[in-house]
């Protein structure tokens, strides 16, 4: 009998395919992927009865349709430890309708695109057992909260293929640096329309849309849409320093800016210079603390410029 497959036994790798849906083949070398709290769904679709007359009770037989897969999962957020060089998850980043632009010895900007997105194969292995999901696109949400390990969130759907028992690959992680702490010193920088505030809790969802195509003729995994959205929890201010009810009724535009690290390559920095606040639900406390629970959403401006993420 077979040993047990250890569920701690999981390697993931991301490779960018040149051609959509055409396996570039990553290595556990040049493409491992240093990610927490992975999920696979391996045969995600719908079943298919064949609603049968027969002149007896019965279960109906269903035939496996619309077959895809999704993995979810997170990673630290950080830069590759040198300015210019794009960090080791670049590549997830690209798959969720991002482009990427590097400035050698300087810095690596992503940012939104409207069209011709890319597509990532990944490889997920537990155990012997191998699946590999090509043609993969998907969505992500930047989680930094004060205290913790800041992570970008990804679930990327791919095309269905039968896995099988495959070699296991040696990954190499070295290209993942130790994550920072989000803290005062950590994290130098949170302005909303160029005033300063004290941040508990932050998120940034880029809520692409994203759709299996599955036709004749057709199957790929389409970005068809896409919503940011800001979540940010901050302690209140007077409202002579800071008015978010008077900004959200005048509809004035304002410009977010987050930093996290303070060196040199492994500095990231959110832009979003066209944001809009909305309703404030609710007030919220923490430690006997008032705090504001803003909802923002940053607009495109002459378009695909609603946000960026650089890293310097």
């Amino acid at each position: 009998m077979a040993d047990p497959i250890k569920w701690k036994s999981k390697i993931v790798l991301a490779k960018i395919e040149s051609t959509y849906g055409t396996d570039p083949t990553p290595t556990g070398e040049a493409n491992a992927m240093l990610m927490t709290d992975v999920e696979l769904r391996p045969m995600e679709g719908q079943d298919v009865s064949r609603n049968l007359e027969h002149p007896w009770l019965g279960a109906q037989e269903s035939i496996p349709a619309g077959l895809y897969c999704t993995l979810t999962g997170s990673i630290e957020l950080q830069g590759s430890g040198t300015a210019g060089v794009a960090p080791a998850y670049g590549p997830l980043l690209r798959a969720c309708g991002a482009a990427e632009t590097i400035v050698a010895d300087t810095s690596v900007t992503y940012n939104p695109v409207s069209d011709d997105h890319e597509s990532v194969a990944l490889y997920f292995q537990i155990g012997p057992t191998l699946h590999k999901l090509l043609g993969c696109r998907g969505t992500a949400t930047q989680t930094l909260n004060a205290q913790g390990i800041p992570v970008l969130r990804y679930t990327l759907m791919g095309l269905f293929t039968t896995p099988a028992d495959g070699t296991r690959p040696t990954p190499d992680y070295s290209a993942f640096q130790i994550p920072k702490i989000a803290t005062k010193a950590n994290t130098p920088t949170f302005t909303l329309g160029g005033q300063a505030l004290v941040l508990s809790q932050f998120s940034f969802n880029l809520g692409n849309d994203v759709q299996q195509r599955l036709l004749v003729g057709r199957e790929e995994m389409l970005i068809v849409d896409k919503a940011e959205s800001i979540e940010a929890r901050v302690e209140a201010v007077p409202l002579a320093t800071y008015n978010p009810f008077a900004i959200s009724q005048a509809r004035t535009r304002q410009a977010l800016v987050l930093v996290h690290g303070t060196q040199a390559g492994n500095t990231v920095t959110l832009n979003a210079p066209t944001c809009v606040l909305g309703r404030l639900p609710s007030y919220q406390q923490s430690q006997n603390i008032l705090e504001w629970p803003l909802p923002i959403t940053p607009l495109p401006d002459e378009g695909d410029d609603q946000w960026s993420l650089i890293f310097t």
